[in-house]
């Protein structure tokens, strides 16, 4: 098995450690595909479900004393035809670009937006002080995209290839 080794700074310290290459690669394979489970299920699930929305958790699953309390209801009465196409295909997409590992950056970046929202909608915690599930599923996708996990059995590796995507640094951003 190939070991590296990984120099870097962080907060102002020198890190530096040897790591597995081979496992790396089986770990963010797992972990992408887990990820993409997750996601994937939570919105085919909605979107199978011609009787789900938003609106019932909104309004009626947000902690009291809930610093954006007054968002989420507005939210569920006034913008909730648009609110649940974006989180049922938003999870359902993103949750299939991480199973194929295609534009996972650009997905992996989307979804954690949403975590981000959940946790918001979450506050105050009732079992933690600042982290909760959805903070660490933001930052796994942070950890996802910044690896490039995409180019590890999926199609970011093939669409890096071509010509197309070579030529034209913008898009590279969105694959990996």
């Amino acid at each position: 098995m190939a070991t590296n080794e990984l120099e870097t700074e962080l907060f102002g310290r020198s890190a530096r450690f040897n790591y597995s290459a081979t496992w790396v690669g089986y770990a963010l394979l797992g972990l992408r595909l887990i990820m993409g489970w997750t996601f994937f299920y939570a919105g085919i699930t909605k979107v199978l479900d011609p009787d789900w929305s938003a609106s019932g958790f909104l309004l009626n699953a947000i902690p009291e004393g809930n610093p954006f309390g007054g968002m989420w209801a507005t939210m569920a009465n006034e913008y909730v035809w648009l609110i649940d196409p974006l989180n049922a295909w938003g999870l359902t997409l993103v949750g299939l670009a991480l199973l194929l590992g295609a534009f996972v950056r650009f997905s992996a970046f989307w979804g954690a937006i949403m975590m981000l929202f959940y946790w918001a909608a979450s506050l105050p915690l009732a079992n933690g002080i600042v982290i909760d599930s959805h903070i660490v599923y933001a930052l796994l996708l942070f950890g996802l995209g910044a690896f490039g996990a995409g180019r590890i059995l999926g199609v970011d590796a093939y669409l890096e290839e071509r010509d197309f995507v070579r030529e034209n640094r913008p898009v590279q951003y969105l694959l990996g």
